[in-house]
């Protein structure tokens, strides 16, 4: 029988860093208490009018030049209409028409071979940008049978990122949105938290045979972890392929992701496909961006937004920071990707290299084998190490310089864990670690050995 084809598409809904919302006034704040951020705007009261937040805007045109796409100078919004206790206007403003960018691709990092020790590079290519409110919040409180809604979220700028189906498993769908988290913190246009609802992928799943048009496909929506991610798409892919073969037929159909139960559970068909009655927004014109070529001359640079001057000031985005890795001090590549997937190791690692004498290469050992191994068993963050860049370092420097053994910095760093206080030299010191560089000192502690035990010394001579 020929194989199945698995085909992976997701769409990511990134919260932009911003202080305010899409439209309105209002605070962003994560956990405020409920409907305390909320304007009449938000609430949708009549007479009220949406006023684009300038922020939102320059967070979705530095993501969309980060991923490498053609930035819209003129793109337009639109009404999306569906009913829902959380969303008061009965639509959200979105932009199906002409969104803020288009045409883009991001390259990420896979891991391969039997040891996972070979990086491939892969691309996924980026169909669109748009900007759009999010809704509010429903709490469900079972106890009381009642729905409580929350409209603090409602209103809050988000960027979706709408990925074509290029990719073919759970690993795959992962390490793109962990590279596109990434980069989204680096550029600081989304901080991109997963646990506090900042970044929220929609995974699109089908399979077919070879030479075949795509099969029917599955929305897993809402998946809040990119370990979740992976599972969920694996198990959605071999879901679909046991119901095929056993002659079943796949639903199109719109599924959640059970964590606990590690499986996908149907929410709800999409059969009688919902009809969004999509409308241009009235209360808003057509967005008008401008690059330096286009800039009209005497414009208040307040009123209006360059793309050329954003582009001038992006920042070394994840993939450059990996190659200056690589070539400063001579590590593998896929050490520098493990260097950047946690928050605040490349930093570590630089800093313990500037204050120690130990060449790059084996500094690394310590820091992926020693370092980051106790911090995950721990679940430590970087930032949270009991052990600082510099005591490391002091550590590295003695055996470097020959005062210890690997085994007895080994001990120091288990001490050093403890977080007492110590240096390595005092723990050293205490413990009596130090390797012995006098020949004379030797000698003398050979002799006495010698000298204690004259039988054994004797029987081993005639032995």
């Amino acid at each position: 029988l020929a194989p199945w084809i698995p085909v992976v598409g997701l769409e990511i809904h990134a919260q932009i860093s911003s202080n305010s919302k899409l439209f309105s006034g209002s605070q962003v704040q994560f956990a405020a208490p409920p409907n305390s951020l909320v304007s009449f705007f938000d609430a949708s009261l009549p007479g009220t009018l949406p006023v684009l937040n300038r922020r939102c805007v320059e967070a979705a045109v530095m993501t969309g030049l980060a991923l490498n796409c053609s930035i819209n100078k003129k793109s337009l919004f639109d009404r999306k209409h569906y009913f829902y206790a959380d969303l008061p206007a009965g639509y959200q403003i979105t932009q199906q028409r002409v969104p803020i960018a288009v045409n883009g691709r991001l390259s990420y990092g896979l891991c391969t071979g039997n040891k996972m020790s070979q990086m491939v590079t892969k691309t996924v290519r980026i169909k669109q940008i748009q900007l759009e409110q999010d809704s509010g919040k429903s709490l469900h409180d079972d106890t009381r049978s009642q729905t409580l809604v929350d409209l603090n979220r409602a209103g809050v700028g988000l960027m979706e990122v709408v990925m074509e189906p290029d990719m073919c498993c759970g690993e795959e769908a992962a390490a793109a949105v962990r590279e596109l988290q990434l980069i989204l913190q680096t550029l600081g246009s989304s901080q991109a938290v997963m646990a506090e609802g900042q970044l929220r992928v929609d995974a699109n799943v089908s399979v077919h045979h070879p030479g075949e048009p795509y099969g029917v496909r599955t929305e897993v929506k809402n998946i809040n972890s990119i370990r979740f991610l992976a599972k969920a798409v694996d198990y959605e892919i071999q879901r679909q392929i046991e119901e095929l073969e056993n002659g079943g037929t796949i639903l199109n159909e719109t599924r959640a992701f059970d964590s606990k139960l590690g499986c996908t559970v149907p929410m709800r068909d999409k059969e009688g496909k919902q009809d969004y009655r999509f409308m241009p927004e009235p209360n808003l014109p057509p967005l008008i961006l401008y690059d330096a070529k286009s800039l009209p001359a005497n414009t208040n640079h307040q009123q209006v937004i360059n793309i050329d001057w954003i582009h001038e000031r992006l920042p070394d985005l994840p993939s450059v920071k990996r190659e200056k890795l690589v070539e400063q001090y001579g590590i593998l590549p896929e050490h520098s990707f493990t260097l950047l997937n946690e928050d605040g190791l490349a930093e570590f690692f630089e800093s313990v290299v500037k204050q120690t004498q130990m060449k790059p290469k084996k500094v690394i050992g310590w820091i992926l084998n020693d370092l980051l191994s106790y911090l995950k068993q721990h679940s430590l963050a970087v930032k949270e190490s009991p052990v600082s860049s510099s005591l490391l370092a002091d550590l590295l420097n003695l055996l470097e310089k020959k005062e210890i053994s690997s085994t007895a910095a080994k001990r120091v760093l288990a001490e050093l864990w403890k977080g007492e206080g110590k240096t390595p030299l005092e723990i050293v010191k205490e413990q009596k670690l130090e390797l012995l560089q006098d020949q004379k000192e030797l000698e003398q502690i050979c002799q006495a050995v010698i000298d204690g035990q004259e039988n054994e010394v004797i029987m081993m001579v005639l032995g």
